[in-house]
């Protein structure tokens, strides 16, 4: 009994009369009520609720050997599985650089392009800045084509995987949109008559129709093969046709998405394709690697049977990497690799006019293309020395050539409205619209 006194001795228990003790708590000071204004400062140092289920996780759980229950599993396995949406881009989304409209353009630059789009042919003065050099493809570019509804925009196809949109007399960004739409190089390109759109097409296999506006592809069209050409059909722009490595022609229709007729003869590449101008026949040339190279060079095809007409148009002994309809004569030109540009028939049998051909230029293994002007009245071509050549389209006669890059100028056309203006692509990747 001594012995508890001594040890609970600091605090006031009793005994009762039996001899027994009864012990008693320690009375603690009493707490005071926080002030009421204390109080924000308390709420300040808070932390906040994050809609990231890691960030209230407590701090233990990054020790090694700790146990962690359920809820906190279930939070963390939640956080692997969720992406971060702020930093997720669309693989298919293109980035918006520039403006597409035309507002933006020169009010000199603005009027020429209207006035001659209700009357064509007029020419009026046309200001010398017209000639302008975009840089933007990191590679050598394949294809450039003017908008026939927006003419005051290009698209050029690259070996960099891009489509690039130009709106080129722009007072500010040129370079309005980087459509990265495919997963290889980007081989031919061609504007929508419906509007802002472009079709392209690749080494990754596919067509791609893109929306310009919105930069995204709308509708992809997947074959086994590497495709090299795509062309609108003339009179129904719901259908397309595509040319490929394994030498398939197919027509596919938009909206369904699917190959309505398709055209299969030999293995040899597709080099380029054209439809005449009244649909009824398409007009392909092949990379043809038989010891008699005339056969099947050059095809004609009817269109609603699917079978060839003729394949023994070219006699020479050299591929024609590009195949031209005139606009409105019957007769087609075709670049040869024997450095001239070959004119032919749209009639049977498809003869070869032995009398004139474009000469003067060099293609020199290039895929070097060439094109009719609007009127017919004029024939350009690309050059493996980096110059722009313009023919007379009826004598044949050199009219001029233009300096236009250091490597070679692979794709040149006529712009739809003025008539003098040329676009075109090199070798070196460069892009430039020049006064002819």
């Amino acid at each position: 009994m001594d012995l508890l006194c001594k040890v609970y001795g600091g605090t006031s228990d009793e005994e009762d009369d039996n001899g027994r003790i009864h012990l008693q708590r320690p009375i603690l000071p009493q707490q005071k009520r926080a002030k009421f204004e204390n109080f924000h400062q308390v709420s300040n140092h808070l932390p906040l609720y994050k809609s990231n289920p890691i960030a209230n996780l407590p701090e233990q759980a990054s020790l090694p050997g700790r146990y962690i229950s359920k809820r906190e599993r279930a939070a963390m396995a939640l956080v692997e599985k969720v992406p971060d949406l702020s930093t997720t881009v669309s693989p298919n989304s293109s980035p918006v650089l520039g403006s597409i409209l035309d507002s933006v353009l020169p009010h000199n630059i603005l009027s020429a392009l209207r006035d001659q789009t209700k009357v064509y042919g007029n020419m009026i003065h046309t200001p010398e800045r017209l000639s302008v050099v975009l840089d933007g493809h990191k590679r050598s570019v394949n294809a450039v084509q003017c908008s026939t509804s927006h003419a005051h925009l290009l698209a050029s196809a690259g070996m960099d995987q891009t489509v690039c949109i130009w709106n080129v007399w722009s007072r500010d960004q040129k370079k309005a949109r980087v459509l990265n739409c495919h997963h290889a190089a980007v081989k031919d390109v061609k504007w929508s008559p419906y509007g802002l759109f472009v079709l392209s097409c690749g080494y990754d296999c596919t067509s791609r129709l893109i929306d310009v506006e919105k930069g995204t592809e709308t509708q992809v069209f997947n074959e086994d093969q590497v495709v090299g050409v795509v062309k609108y059909h003339p009179d129904n722009y719901n259908l397309f046709l595509s040319g490929g490595s394994k030498g398939h022609l197919k027509i596919w229709d938009i909206r369904a998405g699917k190959v309505v007729h398709q055209y299969v003869r030999n293995p040899d590449p597709i080099l380029d394709a054209e439809f005449t101008v009244d649909a009824k026949r398409i007009i392909s040339s092949s990379d043809t690697s038989k010891s008699n190279i005339s056969e099947n060079s050059i095809m004609v095809w009817d269109v609603s049977r699917e079978i060839p007409l003729s394949n023994q148009v070219y006699g020479e002994a050299y591929t024609c990497p590009s195949i031209r309809c005139h606009p409105s004569d019957p007769k087609f030109i075709a670049q040869s690799n024997g450095n001239y540009i070959a004119i032919f028939s749209t009639k049977p049998p498809f003869g070869l006019d032995k009398y004139r051909r474009y000469g003067g230029h060099s293609v020199s293994g290039f895929p070097i293309k060439c094109n009719f002007s609007l009127d017919g009245q004029k024939v350009i071509s690309g050059s493996s020395d980096g110059y722009i050549y313009v023919y007379d389209s009826n004598t044949c006669k050199l009219i001029r050539k233009i300096k236009a890059y250091n490597e070679a100028c692979i794709d040149v056309i006529v712009h739809p409205v003025m008539s003098n203006v040329v676009a075109s692509c090199s070798w070196s990747g460069q892009v430039s619209v020049a006064v002819t």
